[in-house]
């Protein structure tokens, strides 16, 4: 009996999403739950499982379609034979990515995200020989993408001298490519370029000498990972910063909703990581009330997921305040753009040496410039310029954040 597999709910205000990939495909054998489709969200993908276990019968949508919730994507025949299902000539069309898709849609699924599915699929490799770097030694896009360039760089006779006269043409050609964007990448355009003309955006700069907190790290390093089985990073420190100055200009804190200030008497940190179809932002919920352990835990926790595609909508709904790091990456100094409805946005940077005049004389400190980007129309030049010297003082004195001042 055909069973109809559904777009199931996709999170609060998410009436529709994309079809990204197709996991499983007619006449293969599926368990029940087992992902079967990946669709693209405003925010994030979504796995959609099998309601029973049987063969693919059907795709009712094709990828790059637009589907709303409820709708009919696929048919299930509960309980069917892939045997009986799909004639074993089919396999014969093309041997060479078969083999890929059948790594794929093994055992191996059930701990792959789409993304490592994608990854899988566009390098040919085979996920069983990879060792997973992620959370339960689960595949990461990076694990795949390294098993890919070690496969590319393990000599192969007689095929390294066959593509030259190929590649020849190649080389001298000005070859362009177009690929249509996600749907994640069109909502962040979309509501990053909304902020810049709803809101009033500016930003204050700041440096902050890293020197105490780096003593801190290095002092309790070994200590903190020991008794909270993570690493003691910057993230928690800045984090903890901002919830006091947060606590101190509550506007920093507050949205503009129609003719209304709303303001909050909690603080809940959306952290800017970045994922494989583009930047999302998974908050800290509570985090005034956190410790410096459950933070970095967090924090931690989110990247992972991140990279194997499996944050969920949860994840991403409300937020506060927003932290972005682009010293990761290496940036000196930015602009950064709030996070709609936010109302300002923290950003950091590397951190490197440079002469500073301090009692008189000029030493070298590791210095970091951060920067407060923030909505004008809410926040007042001498609220934002407050707030951002409250967590320059924190940082540059943690025991501030200890008690409270």
């Amino acid at each position: 009996m055909a069973q109809e597999v559904k777009v199931p709910t996709l999170g609060e205000s998410v009436t529709e999403a994309t079809v990204g990939e197709w996991l499983k495909q007619p006449g293969e054998a599926v368990a029940v739950d087992e992902p079967i489709a990946s669709l693209e969200t405003d925010k994030v993908a979504v796995d959609v499982p099998s309601p029973v276990a049987g063969v693919l019968a059907e795709h009712k949508v094709a990828v790059g379609d637009t589907v709303e919730v409820g709708a009919v994507i696929a048919t299930v025949e509960a309980g069917a034979s892939a045997d009986a299902a799909k004639p074993a000539a089919a396999k014969e069309e093309a041997p060479a990515p078969a083999a890929s898709e059948e790594a794929v849609s093994g055992d191996a699924s059930v701990t792959m995200s789409p993304a490592v599915r994608r990854a899988v699929l566009e390098h040919g490799v085979d996920p069983t020989t990879i060792k997973g770097t992620g959370k339960d030694g689960r595949l990461t896009k990076e694990d795949v993408v390294a098993a890919a360039k070690a496969k590319e760089a393990s000599p192969a006779p007689a095929a390294a001298a066959a593509p030259a006269p190929a590649a020849a043409p190649a080389a001298a050609g000005r070859n362009v490519e177009r690929v249509k964007m996600t749907r994640m990448r069109q909502t962040i355009a979309k509501r990053l370029k909304g902020a810049q003309e709803e809101a009033a955006l500016l930003t204050t700069f700041n440096d902050v000498d890293m020197s105490a907190v780096i003593e801190a790290r290095t002092k309790y390093k070994d200590m903190f990972a020991k008794k909270h089985d993570i690493k003691l990073g910057f993230m928690g420190f800045f984090a903890k910063a901002a919830c006091l100055a947060l606590k101190d200009v509550p506007a920093v804190n507050a949205y503009i909703e129609g003719d209304e200030i709303v303001y909050h008497d909690y603080v809940d940190i959306s952290v800017a990581v970045s994922a494989p179809n583009g930047l999302v932002v998974p908050v800290i919920r509570d985090c005034d009330k956190k410790g410096f352990a459950q933070i970095e835990k967090d924090i931690a926790d989110f990247g992972t997921r991140a990279r194997e595609g499996t944050l969920t909508m949860d994840d991403m709904k409300g937020g506060t305040f927003t932290i972005s790091n682009g010293g990761v990456f290496g940036s000196l100094m930015s602009t950064p753009i709030i996070n709609p409805p936010q109302s300002a946005v923290l950003g950091l940077h590397r951190i490197e040496d440079r002469p500073i005049a301090l009692n008189g004389e000029v030493v070298i400190r590791p210095m970091m410039y951060i920067a407060l980007s923030y909505d004008h129309r809410l926040i007042d030049g001498r609220e934002a310029v407050t707030a951002l010297k409250i967590m320059k003082e924190a940082i540059e004195d943690p025991t501030r954040m200890l008690i409270d001042l």
